[in-house]
């Protein structure tokens, strides 16, 4: 029996190419990602006693209460989080580098006495981390960490342009889900690969091509209208597709007991059986 949905705070970290590293490796980013997030949480203010955490192997997921500063979470993941990867990565060899995408999101979960995670707004912030808007901003970038905050994120706390929290440097993206595409905001540049949304800021959307021709050009008098090109093949999961470690079925997107079954679609792409995430 699930217990009754409680407003949290949602911080999600994943390591970039975990599934590279051998078997010393990932245990080392293991133990540097747990590091990072506490202190991280412990910069804003934020103890043991007001989160809680889901290992999923190269992701860590934290419930926080709804009462910790929200501010001062996104300035502790503005500040400590890149001064700590610079901390770890100027000692740390090459196959021992660490490279973090980060979501911070907001909603109602609820927790069953498995201690599986039960909610909506869970499962589209993990889509968000596996965002491929999100994996492309970190993949141009030159530091080690590339942070997207939720809608409701943006519109309770960025845009009213808090001390630490610069409002200017968020911009729209969106990301392309199996239940449709989801608003966000990224911190940083947009990636290249993403084009440009409505507002010259964000995303299309994954998997959408810009309409055809441009300004001043139009179909020739009873010529059928253009079509949208295709955006490329896609493939879908049969069965049982892993995040973060563990096993996501259906609409429970590896949150509730850590396991979900049917089609998934992680972060605006679909892979196939076995591709990792």
């Amino acid at each position: 029996m699930t217990t009754e949905p409680v407003s949290r705070t949602i911080l999600l970290f994943d390591i970039e190419r975990f599934s590279d590293r051998d078997d010393v490796e990932q245990a080392y980013l293991r133990r540097m990602l747990y590091a990072i997030t506490d202190r991280t949480l412990e910069a804003a203010g934020i103890d043991e006693t007001r989160r809680m955490r889901a290992d999923r192997g190269d992701s860590v997921m934290e419930l926080i209460d709804a009462g910790a500063s929200v501010t001062g979470l996104l300035r502790a993941l503005l500040t400590e989080v890149p001064a700590q990867l610079r901390a770890v990565n100027r000692m740390a060899s090459r196959s021992a580098q660490i490279r973090l995408r980060g979501v911070v999101a907001t909603g109602f979960v609820a927790v069953d006495p498995l201690d599986g995670w039960v909610g909506s707004d869970l499962n589209h912030a993990c889509r968000l981390l596996d965002a491929q808007v999100l994996r492309d901003a970190l993949g141009e970038r030159p530091d080690d960490f590339a942070l997207c905050v939720s809608e409701s994120v943006h519109s309770g706390i960025v845009r009213h342009d808090h001390p630490g929290v610069p409002r200017d440097a968020f911009h729209t993206v969106t990301a392309g889900s199996k239940n449709g595409p989801l608003r966000a905001w990224l911190h940083g540049p947009v990636p290249a690969r993403s084009g440009t949304g409505d507002d010259g800021h964000g995303e299309r959307g994954e998997g959408e091509s810009p309409a055809p021709g441009g300004p001043g050009e139009h179909p020739a008098p009873g010529s059928p209208s253009p079509q949208r090109p295709e955006s490329g093949p896609v493939v879908h999961f049969q069965g049982a597709a892993s995040f973060g470690g563990s096993q996501v079925f259906g609409d429970q997107h590896g949150v509730s007991g850590g396991q979900v079954t049917g089609d998934v679609h992680l972060g605006g792409r679909e892979a196939g059986k076995g591709e990792p995430a």
